[in-house]
């Protein structure tokens, strides 16, 4: 069983940190403002605000930030300010023993995403496909929060994860299957393999989303990671939205499902709304969950924070 972190709970200290790509400072500051409106108090990381192009700050400074917050005592959950490119840089240069220790709310998306399934891997820490500091804002639909709190500041057992009304989840293949759940953002993972940091699917309940790719990509991406074998160890599949993806030679992204991931014959569950999605549903990375694609629910079966 993953170690549960921490409850979050009102009045509680987050660790603001700029792991991948650079933040308008300005955004920065709006969103820490929106956080502190909510009742919370903010650390934020010394690299935070850093701009140096592709990638805010060097991966030993960003990797340095991700460590202190884990250290911090007073720091209840770290949120990323983003995601964007060049999260996987910082992975050899984070102490997993030390992670493993100091547990922590750790919560994104996007790129964040291989950092919250190497934490389940490298440190046994339950993480969270959910909220970058970017969402918290007045736009962001309460869908998304109610989520966010749901899987951080309650111990909720089960847990049915539902899109919101008007948008069915749809199982194209049949099976009734449980393992933990591991997957997020599929150019990321894509981006790990041959690395000592790929995802480990074997016996796992695989999630996979998109955005703003075309579907010539997420062809090439998913045929990738089948040939790498992630869909063969799996128990079962989640696909995600594809987020303002175009189609190309007039293959859209449900075609590519249908032809490519049916034929897999693993019970799969399509059109979860996650991540880069306008809603949000909240992922509990390493946590047992039940993949019924018979009734299409998907059901995290344990609590995944602690008092």
């Amino acid at each position: 069983m993953a170690i549960r972190p921490p409850i979050l709970q009102r009045g509680d200290t987050i660790g603001i940190v700029t792991l991948g790509s650079p933040l308008d400072a300005n955004t920065i500051d709006a969103r820490i403002q929106t956080l502190g409106n909510m009742g919370f108090q903010v650390v934020v990381g010394k690299y935070a605000y850093a701009y140096g192009g592709i990638v805010a700050s060097t991966a030993q400074q960003r990797a340095d930030d991700l460590m202190s917050m884990f250290v911090n005592p007073n720091v209840k959950m770290i949120l990323p300010t983003r995601g964007g490119t060049g999260v996987k840089d910082i992975l050899p240069l984070l102490n997993y023993p030390i992670i493993n220790s100091h547990p922590k709310i750790v919560t994104g998306y996007s790129d964040i995403s291989i950092l919250l399934n190497i934490l389940y891997q490298f440190a046994n820490l339950i993480s969270f496909q959910s909220l970058l500091l970017i969402d918290f804002n007045t736009s962001t639909p309460a869908y998304n929060f109610d989520q966010f709190y749901a899987a951080t500041s309650t111990l909720v057992s089960p847990r049915v994860i539902t899109n919101p009304p008007g948008m069915p989840l749809n199982g194209l293949v049949k099976g009734h299957v449980r393992g933990q759940i591991v997957g997020g953002n599929l150019t990321s993972f894509v981006g790990t393999l041959g690395t000592p940091f790929e995802v480990d699917t074997k016996g796992k309940i695989i999630l996979i989303e998109e955005t703003h790719e075309p579907t010539n990509t997420i062809y090439r991406y998913l045929t990738q990671l089948i040939m790498a074998g992630k869909f063969r160890d799996c128990v079962g599949i989640v696909m995600g939205l594809c987020t303002n993806c175009s189609t190309s030679y007039n293959t859209s992204y449900d075609d590519l499902i249908n032809g490519i991931m049916v034929p897999l014959g693993k019970p799969l569950m399509t059109n979860l709304s996650t991540a880069h999605g306008l809603y949000k549903a909240a992922i509990p990375i390493g946590a047992m969950a039940d993949l019924d694609t018979y009734n299409n629910t998907l059901t995290v079966l344990e609590p995944t924070v602690t008092v």
